[in-house]
């Protein structure tokens, strides 16, 4: 099913490509920062130096602005690719409906083709577009502020061995309760 879908990225696959790349960046500029932050707290607030609190701040505000670019970046590369999936999908359908025997138009109506090539594209345009920020985003964030935070605590981040585990059965939970709900509407 994924080859027939990612089948239809076509000429878009390079945005389809930069759009995890870019994630990769903001996410890093992203867990860096709280690391900026501690030592402006560590070593220019408590020993009373200034420069180097101005310093460091001018570095933070540098990886917040790289962090935003990296993030715009992203939607749009993701935006282009889901656009662009969207605008070949249709396009196969349509040559699809156009093959058509008379006995499929007549079973079809014109209102259900029309809603299929607009509504439905555009949602799985939309889960399209997700998908690239989210499966990207969500592991790279979990691995960076794992190791982020051992490099902080080893002893102390022993309790993502036990809440990681913990959340996942949460989560997995509530989609098994959700889905079938979902599904009666």
């Amino acid at each position: 099913m994924y080859r027939t879908i990612f089948s239809h990225v076509g000429k878009y696959k390079k945005q389809a490509i930069l759009s995890p790349v870019t994630i990769i960046g903001e996410v890093l500029m992203e867990v860096l920062i709280p690391i900026v932050m501690g030592k402006i707290i560590d070593n220019g607030i408590k020993m009373g130096d200034i420069g180097y609190v101005a310093k460091m701040g001018g570095l933070m505000v540098i990886m917040s602005v790289c962090s935003l670019c990296f993030g715009a970046l992203a939607a749009r590369f993701s935006a282009v690719a889901a656009m662009g999936f969207a605008k070949n999908l249709r396009s196969a359908l349509f040559r699809k409906v156009q093959g058509f025997s008379f006995a499929n138009v007549d079973r079809f109506s014109t209102a259900s083709l029309t809603t299929r090539l607009t509504t439905d594209v555009t949602n799985i345009q939309n889960a399209f577009m997700m998908f690239i920020r989210m499966a990207f985003r969500s592991p790279i964030m979990l691995v960076c502020a794992t190791v982020m935070a051992v490099r902080q605590n080893a002893k102390l981040s022993v309790i993502f061995l036990f809440a990681i585990p913990v959340l996942g059965c949460a989560v997995f939970f509530i989609i098994s309760k959700a889905h079938p709900a979902l599904r009666r509407c």
